[in-house]
């Protein structure tokens, strides 16, 4: 009889596997999926010691089978094991050290286990078995006490009592030592935090695959899939064995230069234009605001275009306002209170809808903006202008035209930003905004699908170069919230911020651009097949749901620039729209209920309906978040929106394969299809909205 099985090839009809435990046990598999990957190491179960637990280093992970009957029990001291043996392969040839194998894998896994759903942990709380206990502990690791983790030498076998731990080895741990979704969600601020039943963010995502979900919030935000989330988590691998070899600094500066540079290769941006990596969009018009503090010495207006379409806190930060109560790095912080160093400016906010909800004309809103620029060029101050591509319901503003009337004012001191964070378009539009000499904002976490909070700054090369000859700092108060690592080195203004380093930004770019890649590596005729077979199927379907009212028409966008090429920033891509109940929109608390029921499994409300109505309950339907718009008649209410994010492309082309392509395409739009019928099922039931 064999004794040791690979825990792949063990199934055994045990009460574990009957009806009621069947569906727990596969949610406990499926997050096993974020455990890192580690080549020829085999995890074996072992029937003659059901009790043991043990590592051999660089060889295999051996786990009783008692530990089966506990997934949670046996996924938590997996997860440990495999993060040892991935920081044992680390380590080169200075198998020695294992001492830092010991704190690393330790570490990592009382994060993994603080990120278990609440239910998970419950499971754990009366075990006692001491590596759980070190891994149930509130205290974390204390590396200046690491005599107390000698016990866990007896699961490797190897004797490092006498060992000590490397000072170069600190930052190390400090910044990689953490599971890869805990990167994905570090570095930003508490809306990327994760709630203990449902581990959602204020988004309605997580920062570890969620494949069951129907996800078409590119919009708002999305969850990292399964493709870029096992890249980013290969990288954090290659990064913490470079930072051995190589020290820290050295390996995580190398990758903070490679992935700007791998961003101007995708967008095939020429060299001389600066990148500057920031946590979030509103964070990057924070370094916008710092920088046109010190570029200019006359009084300062901020001209924001689609004010009630961008991100609620970029008002506040232009002002030099904190806009949450802690900063990217962790500070903690007063919402609403002046960041130091700052001096007093101007924002001038321009809404795309009037008092009433209308959305305005081109016209009307050109001569808002030809008014607020004039106007305050007449008081001899500094303009900023804040212009719109692509708005979070899909709008464009000032158009082209209204450009061209501005440069005819003599003498204007002006800067265009261009706020193209939903990031739908193409490289050509991008280098095109460059050569005119605006400064564009983007996201990678919008239209490409990357981990919310991975906003990024691109100067055209003559604006960095004023800003290189600047020998002025950057106002002091923006020490709490940027490294100086995330500027160009090359800047004088930037000297002062602090050496440290986001990795959670970092990771969160290093997903989006593996998102990026594969999107454009789609060949550009079914790209933009695919676009538009997708997009005109979501209108149609929104239009022929008489609950669904949506809110554009066949408005033709207005473009920056004369362009008969398709492309991406020409078609309505987002679609937002009201839900309608006997004729009248929801009241917005309403919409934001369904929106959460929508993300929900609703199954258990409808369990004594038919299988078909019981399965559509159940599906996790994921959209654009609740924005806020009047109906008709000035009545309070918020629309929802569905969004094409590339995912859809690039997902569909996996297979190379032309006809698989259109049918994966196809798939995709049958999901929209339930989307909409899971909103006729809750409305309904009209209890579940109270």
């Amino acid at each position: 009889m064999t004794n040791n099985i690979l825990l792949e090839n063990q199934y055994k009809r045990t009460s574990l596997f009957e009806k009621e435990n069947v569906n727990y046990l596969v949610r406990v598999l499926k997050r096993f999926n974020t455990v890192p990957k580690i080549n020829n190491i085999n995890i074996i179960t072992s029937t003659k010691e059901p009790d043991v637990f043990k590592i051999i280093p660089n060889k295999a992970i051996i786990i009783g089978t008692s530990f089966l009957n506990k997934p949670v029990l046996a996924l938590v001291y997996l997860r440990y094991g495999i993060e040892w043996q991935l920081w044992y392969k680390a380590l080169g040839e200075n198998k020695d050290d294992t001492l830092l194998c010991d704190v690393a894998a330790l570490k990592v896994t009382q994060i993994f286990y603080k990120l278990l759903p609440k239910d998970d942990k419950e499971k754990l709380e009366p075990l006692n078995f001491t590596l759980l206990d070190f891994i149930k502990s509130e205290a974390g690791v204390d590396i200046d006490a690491i005599t107390k983790y000698k016990e866990l030498q007896a699961i490797h076998g190897i004797d490092n009592t006498n060992s000590e731990f490397k000072e170069s080895w600190k930052p190390i741990v400090e910044n990689l030592a953490m599971p890869t979704e805990y990167l994905l969600m570090s570095g930003g601020d508490l809306r990327l935090n994760i709630d203990e039943v449902g581990l959602l963010n204020k988004y309605g995502c997580r920062p570890f695959p969620r494949p069951e979900a129907f996800t078409f919030a590119s919009s708002t935000a999305t969850s990292v899939s399964n493709f870029a989330f096992d890249k980013t988590d290969k990288v954090r691998n290659i990064l913490i064995g470079n930072s051995l070899k190589y020290g820290f600094e050295k390996t995580t500066i190398d990758f903070s230069e490679l992935l700007k540079t791998n961003l101007r290769k995708i967008f095939k941006l020429y060299d001389g234009c600066e990148i500057i990596f920031s946590p979030s969009g509103t964070d990057s018009s924070l370094q916008l605001a710092g920088i046109t503090q010190i570029t200019t010495d006359k009084e300062i207006t901020h001209v924001l275009v689609a004010s009630d379409e961008t991100g609620s806190g970029v008002p506040g930060a232009l002002k030099g306002c904190h806009f949450e109560n802690t900063t990217a790095l962790n500070h903690p912080i007063k919402k609403g209170d002046s960041i130091e160093g700052f001096r007093d400016v101007d924002v001038i906010k321009i809404t795309f809808r009037d008092e009433n909800g209308a959305l305005k004309s081109t016209e009307v809103l050109d001569e808002e903006v030809y008014k607020a620029v004039s106007e305050t060029h007449k008081l001899g101050r500094h303009v900023v202008l804040h212009t719109m591509d692509q708005s979070k319901l899909g709008y464009q503003s000032p158009s082209d035209d209204l450009i061209q009337r501005l440069n005819t004012l003599e003498d204007l001191s002006m800067q265009i930003i261009v706020d193209g964070s939903q990031l739908r378009l193409d490289p050509k539009d991008v280098k095109n905004y460059l050569n005119k000499g605006y400064i564009v904002t983007i996201t990678g976490s919008k239209y490409f699908t990357g981990p919310p909070y991975s906003g990024a700054l691109i100067f055209p090369k003559d604006v960095s170069d004023a800003i290189h000859a600047v020998k002025t700092k950057l106002p002091v108060g923006l020490t709490q919230y940027y490294n100086h690592s995330d500027w160009p080195t090359s800047w004088y203004c930037a000297e002062d911020l602090p050496s440290g380093f986001n990795y959670g930004s970092y990771m969160r770019w290093n997903a989006a651009m593996v998102e990026m890649d594969r999107y454009f590596k789609t060949p550009v005729l079914y790209r933009n097949m695919g676009i538009e077979m997708f997009c005109n199927f979501v209108e149609d379907s929104i239009k022929e749901a008489s609950f669904l009212q949506p809110i554009y028409g066949n408005e033709s966008k207005s473009k920056s620039y004369d362009n008969e090429e398709f492309g991406i920033r020409n078609i309505r891509t987002i679609f937002p729209f009201f839900i309608l109940k006997d004729n009248e929109a929801l009241p917005i608390d309403k919409v934001k209920k369904l929106y959460t029921l929508l993300n929900s499994d609703l199954s258990e409300q409808f369990k004594d309906s038919p299988l078909e109505t019981i399965g559509l309950a159940a599906q996790k339907c994921h959209i654009g978040q609740a924005v806020n718009v009047k109906y008709a008649n000035n009545i309070p209410s918020a629309i929802l929106r569905i969004s094409l994010g590339a995912r859809v492309i690039s997902e569909s082309w996996v297979n190379r394969d032309i006809s698989l392509y259109f049918r994966n395409i196809e798939l995709q739009m049958s999901q929209i299809t339930v989307i909409i019928k899971k909103i006729e099922l809750i409305l309904s039931q009209p209890q579940l909205l109270d």
